[in-house]
């Protein structure tokens, strides 16, 4: 029979027991504070406006997950969404059932029927792929709309110059059955605002729009939003600015921090001068050493690469990463953390308030989105939710 919190709670209380959200043991945690989205989406809307800000929640909504942080977008106003693939886009159909979800991977031919029967709308990147779209709104005889993808420096995906020049010459020919609802381009550089290549690109875009019929251009991501109002055109696509990452690496994080990573304190021990700590004894202690072992490891998505370069933080007091992650388990030096914020029930944080992504990422010699999108499901998300 199911206990019922209330009478759960009053019994813990005269026992001198935890509520029951306390008692529900939980190893590691990721807290999402999806007021935090919700406020990073509306500093985009000051700093791009009045562009349109879409919201983009590929990759499991850069892992913090997409339901839940499109409905807070939602909330918030967000009307219009991008994934990277066609599966992230039939999965978060229902969730927003009204909003524009755009996916950037295009419409391969395997994938045209689906996209039209789940209303999303493909950035298509080649001319194969806007002749294959057109042919399907032939045989459906309806419109159907997309956006163009014109590449302008990062050579990934996208039409190169020569394919926008053919589509210039024979747009109303090519473009037959399509309403284009998007013309977008993507910055390589635009987390380095003294870049060069962020003006090449501004310049190279524009150009591109001159050769095509009217229609709402995009090019800017989170570093494009801070770049001012030339990049901004008529819709920004923030995305790891959404979920609190310092994209510019700016003395002051312009957005607010929206996910907390974090693991219990399983046990504590002293260890003497000389002792080695976790797999291959790559940490020797050089003075008597107080150690945190804590119920995060790289089975969780931990960077093992973070091993005796990262920190944690216990009550807002950094501890150094002794030793190597293993899959279950990381072990800190915790020697200069006051004794009264050390137990057994102890949280670390791992990134968060104290410690930043970029902070983290650095350890590991990597981004703030690998770190993210890296977090395994046996981490569990908590969310706080989104404020009115």
């Amino acid at each position: 029979m199911a206990c019922d919190r209330a009478v759960f709670d009053a019994v813990a209380a005269r026992l001198h027991c935890p509520p029951m959200s306390q008692c529900e043991f939980e190893a590691a945690r990721l807290t999402v504070r999806l007021d935090a989205v919700a406020s990073n989406y509306r500093l985009c809307q000051r700093l791009a406006g009045p562009a349109v800000v879409a919201g983009v929640v590929k990759a499991d909504g850069y892992g913090l997950g997409a339901p839940e942080v499109t409905r807070a977008l939602s909330g918030a106003g967000c009307d219009t969404f991008f994934v990277a693939r066609l599966e992230e886009g039939i999965r978060l159909r229902p969730v927003v059932p009204n909003a524009r979800i755009f996916v950037l991977d295009g419409a391969a031919p395997d994938t045209v029927d689906a996209l039209i029967s789940n209303r999303l709308i493909p950035v298509l990147n080649s001319l194969a792929e806007i002749a294959g779209w057109s042919a399907a709104a032939r045989e459906t005889r309806t419109v159907l709309e997309a956006a163009i993808h014109i590449d302008t420096g990062m050579n990934r995906l996208g039409l190169p110059g020569g394919e926008l020049s053919a589509l210039a010459l024979e747009w109303k020919k090519r473009l037959d059955g399509i309403r284009v609802v998007l013309l977008m381009s993507h910055l390589a550089c635009a987390d380095d605002p003294q870049a060069k290549m962020n003006r090449v690109q501004l310049d190279r875009f524009r150009s591109a729009l001159a050769m095509l019929p009217p229609a709402p251009a995009s090019m800017a991501s989170s570093g494009g939003v801070l770049l001012g109002k030339d990049y901004a055109f008529d819709l920004v696509r923030p995305g790891i600015g959404l979920y609190g990452g310092n994209v510019q690496n700016a003395q002051q994080n312009p957005f607010s921090v929206a996910a907390v990573l974090s693991g219990r304190v399983l046990q504590l021990r002293q260890i003497d001068k000389g002792e080695s700590v976790g797999y291959g004894a790559t940490f020797k202690a050089k003075r008597p050493t107080v150690l945190a072992t804590v119920a995060l490891g790289y089975a969780d998505g931990l960077m093992r690469a973070i091993g005796n370069r990262g920190f944690a933080a216990i009550a807002g007091r950094r501890a150094p990463i002794a030793g190597r992650v293993s899959m279950d388990l990381v072990t800190l030096d915790v020697t200069d953390i006051p004794r009264a914020a050390l137990s057994t029930d102890a949280v670390a944080e791992f990134f968060g308030d104290t410690i930043s992504l970029e902070e983290v990422a650095k350890a590991a010699d990597t981004a703030a989105y690998e770190i993210l999108t890296a977090l395994t499901p046996r981490v569990p998300r908590r969310y706080e939710s989104a404020k009115a």
